[in-house]
């Protein structure tokens, strides 16, 4: 088979790693990759959103399967681009990828088929907003409705707090049109878990559990960014806490989309917050988790593509979905600055570190291929993983491994994965 992956993440990277490992590929194209994509595949210089130019591409090259790593092509609609053309592409269509790209749609959705989730409330007009603001408790969080690359999501703490971030939302279009409406929930105390999903319209397998760490700085403080560090699996993703998903959430969710003629074939990732009162939403992606894909894949043993081509034909039903009895930690390292200014275009060494030994992995994010060598070229530059038999280890073997890649302005938290010292 020849396999195009779209983006050019630290997500597609992990992606294409896994996708070189199938028996059934034999040629990788990235559109527009990275440096590190092109261990394995050939990177194209098309944009994620240049549909007609990925088609006219898919078509020369004769593409058996695309797949679609980033979530703004997803809600624009590639899948409807590619399925017109008669090619197999996964991800989910325009309909279906709403679930990420509205999440008033998604809040909705859930109120009207009993999801468990946050009580919240919708506004398009601002002075609405601040109204309502005047009549709740604080913390509260404000949410811009569309994508906002991980940003869209602000915790007030107080009225003041919560006016200024409708103000830069709404009226300041901090996020441009994704902030036309938003949503502003109650806030949720207790534990963050991820859990990815593959769906085929109508049966959903889970990944094994992750969790995130979105503030830049450590201890939860400083900005929320797309993610600075993930370890799988979450300790705190008990038993329990998964029968009481599968039987309220995950198909829930499914059977949801379903009812409303929105059918969902890719991947479903559930952003959980486990409260006092149980496991409630918090978010849905509609893609692969960024850096939650660095930490479920290389812990998954299937065949990545075989999976894939059971989902878009709708037999993911026949597919044992399996993971190694073990756990990873992936520490990003950062460009000084993000998710705010920082500089670009300096030069990355270490990688040779990671020749040869097994379990550890260098998956590049921001990274540009020049002629003096790999260079910066974003905010998260690459998410450093490493496995280890528990927990510890593989947070003790990420931040070793941390420390072999140098750059100039590097930065990472320390304390990704501390929550496993106190489980």
């Amino acid at each position: 088979m020849k396999v195009l992956i779209v983006g050019s993440g630290g997500r597609e990277h992990v992606i294409a790693w896994k996708v070189a490992q199938s028996h059934k590929v034999n040629k990788i194209y990235c559109a527009p990759g990275n440096a590190g994509m092109e261990e394995y595949a050939e990177c194209v210089n098309i944009g994620v959103l240049e549909f007609d130019k990925l088609v006219a591409f898919a078509k020369e090259k004769e593409i058996d399967l695309t797949i679609v790593g980033p979530d703004d092509p997803l809600v624009a609609g590639i899948v409807d681009s590619f399925e017109a053309a008669g090619l197999r592409v996964f991800g989910p269509r325009k309909n279906a990828a709403i679930l990420e790209g509205s999440k008033a749609f998604s809040k909705d959705l859930m109120k009207k088929y009993n999801i468990p989730t946050a009580a919240y409330e919708k506004f398009d007009n601002p002075d609405d907003a601040i109204a309502y603001l005047e009549k709740v408790e604080f913390p509260i969080v404000v949410k811009a409705d569309g994508l906002a690359l991980g940003k869209g999501v602000l915790i007030c703490n107080s009225l003041e707090e919560a006016k200024e971030g409708v103000k830069s939302i709404m009226l300041d279009k901090q996020f441009g049109d994704s902030g036309n409406t938003i949503v502003i929930e109650e806030f949720m105390i207790g534990r963050e878990v991820s859990v990815l999903s593959f769906v085929d319209g109508k049966t959903i397998k889970n990944m094994t559990s992750a969790q995130d760490h979105k503030r830049a700085k450590d201890g939860d403080q400083g900005l929320n960014t797309g993610g600075m560090g993930t370890f799988s699996p979450s300790p705190f993703y008990t038993k329990e806490v998964e029968e009481f998903c599968n039987q309220y959430v995950y198909q829930a969710t499914v059977d949801a989309m379903l009812a409303e003629g929105r059918e969902f074939k890719g991947i479903i990732f559930f952003g959980l917050m486990l409260t006092e009162k149980g496991p409630k939403v918090l978010e849905y992606n509609a893609r692969f988790g960024d850096p939650e894909a660095q930490v479920v894949l290389p812990r998954m043993k299937n065949d990545i593509v075989e999976v894939f081509e059971a989902c878009i034909d709708g037999n993911l039903n026949q597919i044992d979905l399996q993971f190694e009895d073990n756990a990873a930690v992936c520490v990003v390292l950062a460009s000084d600055g993000y998710p705010l200014q920082y500089e670009k275009g300096l030069g990355i060494s270490g990688f040779e570190n990671f020749k040869g030994k097994d379990g550890f992995y260098a998956f590049h994010a921001g990274t540009k291929k020049t002629d003096t060598g790999i260079v910066t070229n974003g905010g998260r530059v690459l998410g450093v993983t490493a496995k280890g038999a528990n927990l510890k280890e593989a947070r003790a073997n990420a931040y070793k491994a941390a420390e072999w890649i140098d750059f100039s302005n590097k930065y990472y938290r320390s304390d990704i994965g501390k929550a496993i010292d106190e489980a």
